[in-house]
């Protein structure tokens, strides 16, 4: 009996195991990594091949031959995809599902993995030579002419659209004459800078911290850069990267927000020579698979995206970069629960090169890892140029009566710095008008029906919305329990304070900052130009303010409603609340003005506000070490979190028990402690109910030795088919 060839493939599908094909024996075997078609629960989906077998020890059955082989070179190298199993395996995510996030959505669809060619049109030997006079009578077909002859590798029909509307009718009749081409191209790739500025001189510390790199390049290190806002990092990554790509490497760069994208692409581009492209979920999909292949066949030398970044293939990788590496945008929230910070640090590991893990905030656990010698700590403590730390004062609240949310002793702050034509920046990490709107009758609150949350009132649009599931309803104008009709806004959100701004100051030009503002595509570069053009007075907005902008002009920065932190259950709160407000205070101040901070609080004698007055991270990160160190949480412990969800309560306590008991009868490894199912602090969202339970160990090892014995039986567990469950290890959120 002939031996057949069995392909083991990794199917997209919500199971911990890989499926069993035949091969078609008159091809040539493909590599691990290669995408093929084959047919899954009567249709066809897009595997990846993981392993090749033969049938000597495998029974052949039932087996199903694969349907095509769409691949002829690998789409994931081998380096990728052993980087990819090792985060299903970590992660405890089925392996189909992890290789096809990391794939674009073009390539999970089936099509090649190349680039279509792209029609221009271009100028003919004889065109070149026309007169153009001839055209006086037809001034689209001229301008044409005109434009082509400037550019000798032609134009789309985007480019010639920007020219004219009309351009097809035109470019038609000079086809006619032979003075113009139609032709296929393939994309060139992004370009680099041929002339690249220069930037500033490095000071002692910037330039210490360079050498420090630039001497690990050709191995695996991990540093961590400390630098106070204002400190120069991005002057530190653009000379590293200069560093990597002279060696002939690619750079990978990741940011963890979108909105940080454009201010970086245009600085790399300006200061660096070497091409730049850039990966984000905001791209349309043939951007996203564009900037995936220059990446894969080296077109572009330097990578700059957001978290899904870490997953794209770059052969060449010598230096990666991770700015912001504290932030919470790094971790993904729903489906495959990584960390890209982490997985970044694993593929440095993995691939031999250094990684740069870079904020003014560290992480916990990079400031944990820099103490024991596992990171290497480079410090940037001074601000560049002439520039100072802003004064941190804090306004309290106990003492004074805020209008709107907004005091005396901030109102005066802001007239003053108006005055002198400067620039203030006030954070509310709240948006819409106000957090509640009730009756003040009698006391109903709006609610939302399918979450266990207050509606926020919207007022620019009249509407009363739900932030956590999205539930949008008009404004309500008579009270459903009373019939009264004396409905109220209660708290401030960011729309609240730019009204109340433009009553006190009309003169001045607000601009607000917020998901709703810059919901439009482009929307935030315009704000953002038009704030560092000067024709804006005052920004009041969300976090979105607070990450990696640089305003020169911001000389006073007002925060608002700052000790919602200060209350919460989340043992993570106290980190992320002075991580939140370090970054926008370190907005104030960064040009040659002194910048000011005015913290508006009723607990001005907090230990955080005091180590915030002396700029000192550091001193406060460990003293939360401590604290953590003491209570047993991370980084000293590890944590996974299974959440359950279903649409009715019972449904999901009953599996959450089941799955406890499981754990402690079948599932037993020591030292791992389970807590018994509890709601989650949001019992209900989205109309569905939600129980989760807690796994908590001493040791990584441990962990995932218990969680490779207990998801086994639960996915066997009839109740878990019939609920919809997650496992989120490392958790950063708790809700």
């Amino acid at each position: 009996m002939p031996v057949s060839i069995i392909f083991r493939v990794a199917v997209p599908v919500p199971v911990r195991r890989v499926f069993d094909y035949l091969a078609d024996t008159k091809t040539d075997v493909p590599g691990p990594g290669t995408r093929l078609r084959v047919p899954f629960a009567g249709r066809l989906v897009t595997g990846v091949l993981l392993a090749v077998a033969d049938t000597s020890d495998v029974p052949i059955g039932k087996l199903k031959s694969v349907a095509e082989v769409l691949d002829t070179d690998p789409a994931f190298s081998a380096d990728i995809l052993q980087l990819l199993l090792w985060a299903a395996d970590y992660y405890q995510h089925p392996v189909g599902e992890v290789l096809h996030s990391a794939l674009p959505v073009f390539l999970r669809q089936a099509r090649p993995a190349r680039l279509e060619p792209v029609s221009v049109w271009r100028i003919t030997s004889t065109g070149a030579g026309a007169d153009s006079a001839l055209l006086r009578r037809s001034p689209v077909q001229r301008k044409i002419l005109s434009a082509l002859s400037r550019l000798p590798a032609g134009m789309s029909a985007k480019g010639l659209a920007e020219l004219s509307t009309s351009w097809r009718k035109a470019i038609t009749r000079l086809q006619e004459h032979g003075w113009v081409e139609q032709c296929d191209l393939e994309p060139a790739g992004p370009e680099g800078n041929n002339n690249p500025s220069t930037g500033p001189v490095l000071n002692p510390d910037q330039q210490r911290a360079v050498e420090a790199v630039k001497s690990a390049l050709s191995a695996y290190q991990c540093f961590l850069l400390y630098g106070v806002t204002g400190s120069g990092k991005t002057e530190v990554y653009l000379h590293l990267i200069e560093e990597a790509v002279n060696n002939s490497r690619q750079v990978l760069v990741m940011v963890p927000e979108i909105s940080l994208t454009p201010q970086l692409v245009q600085r790399f581009q300006t200061r660096l020579s070497a091409p730049v492209t850039v990966i984000h979920s905001g791209l349309s999909p043939e951007q996203r698979m564009q900037a995936w292949l220059y990446s894969k066949n080296g077109k572009a030398r330097v990578i700059l995206g957001t978290r899904s970044a870490v997953m794209v293939p770059i052969p060449d990788l010598g230096l990666i970069i991770v700015d912001e590496e504290h932030d919470a945008s790094y971790k993904q929230q729903d489906g495959f629960r990584y960390h890209a910070r982490d997985i970044a640090v694993m593929r440095a590991r993995n691939t031999g090169v250094p990684i740069v893990l870079g904020s003014a905030t560290p992480s916990l656990e990079s400031v944990n890892n820099a103490e024991k010698g596992h990171y290497e700590l480079l410090a940037l403590p001074e601000r560049t140029g002439s520039a100072k730390f802003p004064d941190i004062h804090c306004l309290d609240l106990r003492r004074m009566v805020a209008t709107n949310g907004l005091s005396p002793a901030l109102l005066d702050g802001i007239k003053d710095r108006l005055a002198k034509m400067e620039q203030v920046l006030l954070f509310l990490n709240r948006r819409g008008f106000s957090p509640a709107y009730l009756c003040h009758s009698c006391g109903w609150v709006a609610s939302c029906r399918r979450c266990d949350a207050r509606l926020t009132y919207h007022k620019n649009r009249q509407r009363l919305r739900c932030h956590h599931c999205g539930a949008d309803v008009p404004t309500i104008t008579v009270c459903p329990k009373c019939e009264s009709t004396d409905m109220k806004p209660l708290g401030e959100g960011t729309e609240r304070i730019e009204t109340t701004l433009k009553k006190y100051f009309p003169q001045a030009r607000v601009v607000r900052i917020d998901r709703d503002s810059t919901r439009k595509k482009g929307a935030l570069e315009q704000i953002l130009n038009q704030v560092n053009q000067g024709e804006a007075d005052i920004m009041v907005g969300t976090q979105m303010l607070s990450k990696g902008h640089d305003f020169p002009q911001v000389t006073l920065v007002g925060i608002l409603n700052v000790d919602q932190g200060l209350y919460s259950l989340d043992f993570r709160a106290p980190e992320y609340m002075f991580q939140q407000v370090m970054q926008v205070s370190g907005r104030a101040g960064r040009g040659d003005k002194p910048g000011q901070v005015l913290v508006q609080t009723y607990h001005p004698d907090h230990a955080l506000f005091r180590a915030l007055k002396r700029h000192d991270y550091l001193e406060f990160a460990n003293s939360m070490l401590e604290e953590r160190k003491a209570g047993e949480f991370p980084p000293f412990t590890y944590l996974s979190l299974l959440r359950v969800e279903t649409p009715q309560q019972s449904q999901a306590q009953h599996f959450a028990e089941e799955a406890v008991m499981l754990a402690r009868k079948h599932a037993v490894v020591k030292g791992v402690q389970i807590t018994d199912p509890m709601p989650s602090p949001m019992e209900r969202r989205a109309g569905r109910y939600r129980v989760q339970v807690l796994i908590q160990t001493s040791q990584r090892k441990t962990m995932h030795q218990f969680l490779q014995l207990w998801l086994p039986l639960l996915e066997q567990s009839k109740l878990g088919k019939r609920a919809r469950w997650s496992l989120d290890r490392d958790p950063i959120d708790l809700y």
